[in-house]
């Protein structure tokens, strides 16, 4: 892990790019094609000037066309074919470019977002959303930004350096070490400048996340920030980030704004050399008029270029910061090991086996200490406790969203830990204490992961859930727009279409975290006559504050501090007089 992040962000970017290769080797090709040939005007003006000085005696009559008029046709000719090549080369190195930008902002982006899904959720913990969204679109769109014009710039200008350097080397080579003086001080300089511009860039990018997962919690609670009238505070909050992102920009600013003056300077002395030297010895003849034409307009070409130099390695610099941000998050390492067995669900029964776990969430105290249970296949259980007791943990332990330290866990005496992610938890249905539907319309949220659920089956569901009735009085119906998160529907109705939802997936396993915490007495009551029914033909977890949920559960476990202290049913826990038996009296006002 540590000496991939180490690598050069453009040997990372190439890795992560194997299928978009033959197109980049292409790309490359057209630029350079395209470079050549943009760099031919000076020659042939070389050529036209000594064609009229010499005539007969040009570079053109030597090879036996003698007539002026003819030597500019066959010019002219050759000109315009030069000419013609350079727009197609320019055209293809265009569309090139853009297609590897926009296909390699695609493939990053998927690839980063496919590998989020895979990580655990330690990561989301540790991580923030807003951080998450920058890389996923400002840095990946940074990337498109560099691809589309910066790299086709950096090519161009290492060929335009090559080849006229090396055609002045063979025309005029003492003159032209007046040309190269000043490269060998633009590229040294261009590298110190990448060097205090990397780390710059870096920290810019950094900003921007703040700012971003500033406004994604801002956004989302915003009803929290108007009830406690934090508006003010709020806005102080993100201008302070944004002052902050502000000045981080500007130091980097200042860095490669200064780049461009210093390397016009350095131009300046080689084209003046070039003027003064090459004209002396044109005039005493020891240069011809046409190789001093070719290179005073040569020593222009070779040189004007690189005052882009500054401007293309600010964006590089950008995109190299931002390729680093999208290839680390790429690179994170998957901490829980996906099993190999594959299972169906039409297969499993349902027993789930707890033995001996033992879990505990990073830096904290053990959560769940020497857990030991059974819940037969067609059963139900029934788990109760204080908030913080380690209820909710044991659902998610069961789809290994986190891992367990000691112990075991088996579906049918299979250890989860040896079943495919996607297969276990195709296995089971869960409706959680946070229920989250995505914008969309009902019917949509309903027959999310029931892809091939038709209207009949969706109803079928939303009747067995309660949640039928108030569907069919929505402005339109099961095409109701929830809105995002759902926040268009009562907390109620949020939580009936997630339990439809589970119900349809119809999956021998059912865990039920919290399902009527936010629906009234009627609804809870109705919703338990429903789940009476579906619940003897699955097994089912329930999780439950409200006693009245589970107590017609084959069996009930009491938990405190991540212990079971006491295990039975309703009635031979109400015997006990322990932890139940007090929980139950204070629910019925006793």
């Amino acid at each position: 892990m540590q000496s991939n992040i180490n690598q050069n962000p453009i040997i990372r970017l190439y890795a992560n790019l194997s299928t978009q290769r033959p197109l980049l080797f292409f790309a490359t090709f057209s630029s350079v094609i395209n470079k050549i040939l943009d760099l031919a005007p000076p020659v042939i003006i070389g050529i036209a000037v000594d064609i009229v000085v010499k005539q007969e005696k040009s570079w053109l009559g030597n090879y036996g066309i003698k007539e002026v008029s003819s030597q500019l046709i066959i010019l002219a000719i050759i000109s315009a074919l030069i000419w013609t090549g350079e727009s197609f080369f320019e055209y293809l190195y265009s569309i090139s470019w853009r297609n590897l930008a926009q296909i390699s902002q695609h493939k990053l982006r998927i690839k980063a977002y496919d590998h989020i899904q895979k990580l655990d959720m330690q990561f989301f913990e540790k991580d923030n959303t807003g951080r998450l969204l920058s890389i996923l679109n400002d840095d990946i769109n940074q990337l498109e930004r560099f691809l589309d014009h910066g790299a086709n710039q950096l090519i161009q200008l290492f060929i335009t350096v090559i080849i006229i350097g090396g055609t002045m080397l063979f025309v005029a080579p003492k003159i032209a070490l007046f040309a190269f003086f000043p490269i060998p001080i633009i590229f040294l300089g261009s590298i110190k400048f990448q060097k205090s511009l990397a780390p710059r860039y870096k920290d810019v990018r950094t900003k921007a996340g703040l700012i971003a997962s500033r406004l994604n919690n801002n956004l989302s609670g915003i009803l929290t920030i108007k009830s406690f009238t934090t508006e003010r505070w709020e806005l102080n909050r993100l201008t302070k980030e944004s002052l902050s992102y502000q000045k981080s920009n500007k130091q980097a600013i200042k860095l490669s704004s200064a780049f461009i003056p210093l390397i016009r300077f350095a131009i300046l002395f080689a084209f003046i050399a070039i003027l003064l030297i090459g004209g002396f010895q044109t005039s005493r003849n020891i240069l011809n008029v046409g190789t001093y034409s070719f290179l005073v307009f040569i020593t222009q070409r070779l040189l004007w270029p690189l005052t882009t130099l500054g401007h293309v390695l600010d964006e590089f610099q950008r995109s190299m910061a931002s390729v680093n941000r999208v290839i680390d998050l790429i690179d994170t390492p998957i901490e829980i090991k996906d099993g190999k067995k594959k299972i169906s669900p039409d297969s499993i029964k349902g027993r789930i086996v707890f033995s001996n776990v033992t879990f505990n969430y990073p830096n904290r105290k053990s959560t769940l200490k020497n857990i030991s249970f059974v819940v037969p296949e067609n059963s139900t259980l029934g788990i109760v406790g204080l908030t913080g007791s380690g209820k909710s943990t044991l659902i998610k332990l069961l789809l290994r969203i986190y891992d367990f330290q000691k112990g075991s866990i088996t579906v049918d005496d299979t250890s989860i830990k040896d079943i495919r992610f996607k297969d276990l938890r195709k296995c089971i249905s869960l409706v959680s204490q946070d229920t989250y539907l995505f914008h969309g319309s009902v019917k949509e949220n309903i027959a999310y992961g029931s892809e091939n659920a038709d209207l009949k089956d969706i109803t079928k569901a939303s009747k067995i859930a309660e949640a039928h009735k108030f569907i069919r009085e929505l402005p339109n119906g099961y095409r109701t727009i929830v809105g995002e998160r759902g926040q268009r529907l009562s907390g109620g109705q949020r939580q009936r279409i997630a339990l439809a939802r589970a119900v349809l997936k119809n999956a021998p396993i059912l865990l039920l975290d919290e399902a009527t915490a936010s629906v009234d007495n009627e609804t809870e009551y109705l919703i338990q006559k429903s789940l009476s029914k579906i619940t003897k033909e699955r097994t089912t977890i329930v999780i439950a504050h409200r006693l009245s949920t589970i107590k017609n559960a084959d069996n009930i476990i009491v938990m405190d501090k991540g212990l079971i202290i006491e295990s039975g049913n309703h009635k031979s826990l109400l015997d006990k007089r322990g932890i139940y038996y007090d929980l139950w009296n204070v629910q019925i006002g006793d």
